[in-house]
């Protein structure tokens, strides 16, 4: 009898924690249901801003603040696919100047086959991929930090313990000098080590990207690392600029200084009107309108200006990337002149062939995603650079259900920033909405500061006094009077 009844209640006891399990289950995937989309259904208020009251302009821009937030989770998930494919083909492909040769370009036939080694792999393909193809994170998931996505991360998180909506160069220099490792591996290259070091030195931002100080200020850093501060100024490219001025400026001059600032000008105008159009004409008009900001006989301009004949040529991605590759790394035409100055890898990091080589993407893309990324992915050079500016503003556009749409699939939604950076909250474990919620709350700080605007927490949207589109171009003085 006494056997019967403790078998019986080992069968309850089991019973039970079979119950217990099940419940936590159903509240583990109803807990991360609402972290998908919680977003929509709270009143997004930031407890460290006083809301003003605003009486809306007739004229005034009206845009919804908690759409805004699923497009920065759009954002953020785009940016890391993106980023994540592109590492897998980085520096793969750079031409055959110089030392390092990497033989012929990829093609789109080499989408899916085995990855090719990089310039640093020993022979060895990615570790993240042995063939070319998307790279994801499944539900549950991290997405590891990468230089791409930190530093923005950064600057977003700088912009609110500051409660700034302009960061001043001291405090672009104590947050760098709090989240960035000094000791490698610290995930920093070329201009931003330079700038890094400079800071270490006591050096404040903007003095960080003079030439006399920072011999690498015409690579790529600052327009991998800047594009968010578009996003902070919806539909106002004029304040854009403003916020990212110093941002730029801590790692760039002159054409990578406006190339970065082209990417700013789309980034913000993907908020402004145009909502009737295609995607494809959509992107095209951002670009013709940040085309503006490049001086006409800057290569810069000169390199989207080549890249948009030869698309509008028909001529296909890859015959115009080798086309790119011939007239500016070979011939040196347009000013373009790094191949001259006997860089590492034939200055595979530069600004200029990178930019040029986004344009390729962004183009041929048409504001397909995928097509986006996957041609991003082939055209060489420092190939996740470009992926994920596009990856981040067409994942914006379209939003996280857009990006599963395209993909068939869902994705995890955590982010770890302290794979590369340091002294973030919570060990450095972040999530996509929580980061979009952080990106709404500055937005909140500009529209109210510097735009002019207003926020209406009841009806959840901006007010944001549209003041036309009028791009001011780049200008040479404007570094000189830097300097002085």
């Amino acid at each position: 009898m006494a056997w019967w009844v403790d078998l019986t209640m080992v069968r309850d006891i089991s019973l039970l924690l079979i119950i217990g399990l099940a419940l936590i289950m159903v509240l583990t995937i109803d807990s991360h249901e609402k972290e998908d989309f919680y977003i929509e259904n709270e009143v997004i208020k930031d407890p460290n801003l006083y809301y003003k009251d605003y009486a809306p302009n007739p004229s005034d821009l009206v845009i919804s603040r908690s759409d805004y937030a699923n497009k920065l989770y759009g954002f953020w998930l785009g940016q890391c696919i993106a980023n994540w494919t592109g590492l897998v083909t980085e520096m793969d492909k750079i031409g055959n100047i110089g030392e390092i040769k990497t033989g012929e370009f990829y093609t789109r036939e080499d989408w899916g086959k085995p990855d090719q080694p990089n310039i640093w792999s020993n022979g060895n393909p990615s570790a993240l991929s042995s063939t070319i193809d998307f790279v994801f994170v499944d539900e549950g998931g991290y997405w590891g930090s990468d230089d791409d996505t930190d530093i923005e991360y950064m600057y977003q998180h700088l912009h609110y313990i500051n409660q700034s909506s302009i960061l001043t160069g001291d405090q672009i220099r104590e947050g760098w000098l709090k989240h960035i490792k000094k000791e490698e591996e610290n995930f920093l290259w070329m201009s931003n080590q330079t700038a890094f070091d400079l800071m270490c030195k006591g050096m404040i931002p903007p003095s960080t990207s003079s030439p006399e100080n920072n011999p690498n200020y015409e690579m790529i850093d600052a327009q991998l690392t800047t594009e968010i501060f578009g996003f902070f100024s919806p539909a106002r490219p004029d304040v854009a600029l403003k916020l990212s001025y110093l941002p730029i400026r801590t790692t760039a001059r002159l054409n990578s200084e406006w190339i970065s600032e082209f990417y700013v000008i789309m980034y913000s105008l993907a908020s402004y009107g145009n909502e009737d159009i295609s995607l494809k004409d959509k992107i095209f008009w951002m670009a013709k309108q940040a085309r503006k900001r490049l001086p006409s006989d800057s290569y810069s301009a000169k390199m989207f200006d080549f890249v948009k004949n030869k698309y509008e040529a028909n001529i296909s991605w890859e015959k115009t990337r080798d086309m790119v590759y011939h007239k500016y790394q070979v011939m040196q035409d347009d000013g373009y002149d790094i191949t001259s100055k006997n860089l590492h890898c034939n200055g595979c990091f530069a600004a200029g062939i990178n930019f040029a080589s986004s344009i390729i993407s962004l183009l041929y893309g048409e504001g397909d995603i995928q097509k986006t990324i996957k041609i991003g992915t082939l055209c060489g050079w420092d190939s996740d650079n470009p992926t994920s500016t596009w990856g981040g503003l067409i994942g914006f556009m379209i939003g996280k259900e857009g990006i599963e749409k395209s993909f068939g699939r869902k994705f995890g939604s955590n982010y770890n920033i302290h794979r590369t950076r340091i002294g973030f909250p919570n060990k450095g474990m972040d999530t996509f909405s929580n980061m979009a919620k952080m990106g709404i709350y500055v937005v909140d700080r500009v529209v109210q500061e510097k735009i002019g605007g207003g926020i209406d927490l009841e009806k959840g949207v901006w007010y944001i006094p549209d003041v036309g589109i009028h791009i001011i171009k780049g200008s040479m003085l404007e570094n000189r009077s830097i300097q002085k």
